[in-house]
């Protein structure tokens, strides 16, 4: 094979590449030009305006949510000192920056039976300090604030669940903070003092 020869192939085969290219990027260019098209043709979508981030937890055996809005911090195997008494949702009390704040066990506030231990303490947010204890904490969601199933009254386990997240391995619940508050003050028989929020 002369020179002349292997020369002759590579020009002609240069043209075929440069046209497959051309072909190519034609066929990507009516891709994006129908894509675009397409965006005006299909129902005008809401643009989402924001996202509530959840804890994913289980309590009881029973998968919840809690907003993170709602809690003043998350703290895996905090001791727990135990305290004597008649109420088995008070698990005791635990040192959270420097105060002792009760501890309730949120399966024994919903009326479930009282796990051994419960690894999970979440400070809630507001006043008088307390934490709420749970067995599993499957993880954080962030999901769009409209997919959130609202609902103004609380309703499951002593009225202390408010809305539903619909998520792709089944809906939870959304634990209510203040409402399980005022289901501990009922189970304590204590009143909101002044000073809480």
């Amino acid at each position: 094979m002369s020179t002349t020869d292997a020369a002759t192939r590579e020009v002609t085969a240069k043209p075929d590449q440069q046209a497959a290219g051309k072909a190519d990027l034609r066929q990507r260019l009516a891709q994006l030009r129908d894509s675009f098209d397409r965006s005006f043709a299909d129902p005008h979508r809401e643009q989402v305006t924001g996202f509530d981030d959840l804890l994913a937890v289980r309590v009881g055996g029973h998968r919840y949510a809690l907003r993170l809005t709602q809690a003043a911090g998350l703290f895996p195997d905090r001791p727990v000192t135990r305290l004597p008494g008649p109420l088995p949702a008070l698990r005791g009390v635990a040192s959270f920056r420097g105060s002792i704040v009760p501890v309730y066990d949120l399966g024994a506030v919903f009326g479930h039976p009282v796990p051994e231990t419960a690894r999970w303490l979440v400070l809630a947010a507001g006043e008088p300090p307390v934490a709420l204890a749970f067995e599993e904490l499957d993880g954080h969601l962030r999901v769009p604030s409209d997919a959130i199933v609202e609902e103004s009254t609380g309703h499951g386990p002593r009225g202390c669940l408010r809305g539903i997240v619909p998520l792709d391995g089944g809906a939870r619940p959304i634990v209510d903070v203040p409402a399980v508050r005022a289901a501990i003050r009922r189970l304590t028989g204590t009143t909101a003092g002044d000073g809480e929020r």
